[in-house]
């Protein structure tokens, strides 16, 4: 029942300054300026490539405050698309789950998921804006990625037939992705289970206290453009990465980006690790 990895939730100080970031990295355009009731921050929705960024800054006491107070500014949420929102609204109340409900979106806290906050919206079709085509993954770190797979196959009707096996030695960690609808498109939820946690990972999970939301990724015609950004704005980034294969390939420093850790890949090349190698043609 989950179409895209639509958006991501940023937690800001500033709204406006967030949005300017992502505008000079990426082009990305304004699409709106709101409230949400449920976790008192004031929001600037931005769109890039056909996704959307929601950029939280606290109107008072609450999870958003809460999360900069204690983390500072950084990636709160992962959101989804689904074709019937009230269908899968439907379907989470039988399984016993609690979600809130606003402005057309399901908004689930991470104590009802393996520690990933998500929020839920409808499926809508968008053009593409600016130097990224679209968000395709978030990263869930996770104690048991077994178990966590049959729990979004259970609460979102995934097929886990489809889920691909991962695991890198380099960055200390097995697991899988929750595949969406494969060979169609990238979109999945990643599933790290921490072999190692002394890597980054595993440092990044001990110090949130357990399962958490770690990064997110996107993929773009070329990563050369936005690195170029990134290069004139003085901001942090690496290419390559442990896949030699892919050396077009990059990751943002949560510096450069607002507390966020985001990697880019250009088009097709994470099929590679994504169970459908074919579908990577080297330029």
């Amino acid at each position: 029942m989950l179409e895209h990895v639509d958006r991501m939730q940023l937690a800001v100080r500033d709204r406006h300054a967030a949005a300017q970031s992502f505008a000079s990295i990426f082009d990305a355009q304004p699409v709106r300026d709101d409230e949400v009731r449920h976790l008192n921050a004031k929001r600037r929705v931005v769109h890039a490539g056909t996704s959307e960024f929601e950029l939280l800054e606290p109107a008072g006491d609450g999870p958003v405050a809460d999360y900069v107070s204690q983390w500072g500014e950084g990636l709160f949420g992962a959101g989804f698309s689904t074709n019937d929102v009230q269908a899968l609204a439907r379907r989470l109340s039988s399984k016993g789950a609690v979600y809130t409900e606003e402005g057309g979106q399901l908004f689930i806290a991470p104590d009802q998921t393996p520690g990933l906050r998500m929020v839920i919206s409808q499926e809508v079709a968008r053009p593409m804006v600016g130097l990224m085509r679209y968000l395709y993954e978030a990263t869930n770190l996770i104690n048991d990625h077994e178990a966590a797979a049959g729990f979004y196959a259970d609460r979102f009707g995934l097929d886990q037939s489809r889920f691909c096996p991962i695991k890198s030695h380099d960055y200390g960690y097995k697991g899988q992705l929750t595949m969406f609808n494969p060979p169609e498109r990238l979109d999945r939820i990643e599933l790290s289970e921490i072999t190692d946690p002394q890597m980054p990972m595993g440092r990044f999970m001990t110090r949130r206290g357990g399962e958490t939301l770690y990064m997110c990724y996107i993929e773009c015609e070329s990563v050369d453009p936005i690195a170029q950004r990134l290069s004139a704005l003085g901001l942090r980034f690496t290419r390559g990465g442990e896949n030699s294969h892919n050396p077009d390939n990059m990751f943002i420093h949560p510096t450069a980006l607002h507390g966020v850790l985001m990697g880019c890949s250009r088009t097709n090349a994470a099929w590679v690790w994504s169970g459908h190698p074919e579908l990577f043609k080297r330029g």
